[in-house]
């Protein structure tokens, strides 16, 4: 099969434990940015918010991913992200062991805030964060 074309069809093509971890992260991020926009980018399901990519996530062979892009979001929140494998911009994930709810609407409500403040900036446009 070649690239996804939905988010639908994306997560269909996962083994069953990676797909319901990230059905179930969708969900979360879906219900904390309700009025961003599902899409499919460089092959993984993203979130767009005011035209800016938002959050991202995808499967690995042995864990799956919240990539946040750009921004503070994971520095912001380091001491509750001990004990996940994070890098600057992603947290991976066992997916019998998923990030926390809280977690994730902190995460996506920080990214919200970072690109309305960015709204303004003209310099901004099309900008991937």
């Amino acid at each position: 099969m070649g690239k996804p074309q939905s988010v639908s069809e994306y997560l269909s093509a996962l083994p069953e434990a990676q797909e319901e971890a990230l059905r179930s992260l969708r969900d979360t991020i879906r219900a904390a940015a309700p009025d961003a926009q599902e899409t499919i980018s460089s092959g993984v399901p993203a979130f767009r918010y005011r035209d800016r990519y938002l959050v991202s996530f995808g499967a690995a062979k042995a864990h799956v991913s919240l990539f946040v892009m750009r921004g503070a979001a994971l520095k912001m929140l380091e001491e509750e992200l001990l004990g996940f494998d994070t890098s600057n911009t992603v947290i991976r994930f066992p997916p019998d062991k998923p990030l926390p709810t809280s977690l994730v609407e902190k995460i996506v409500k920080i990214r919200i805030e970072e690109i309305d403040a960015r709204e303004g900036d003209e310099h901004a446009e099309g900008d991937l964060n």
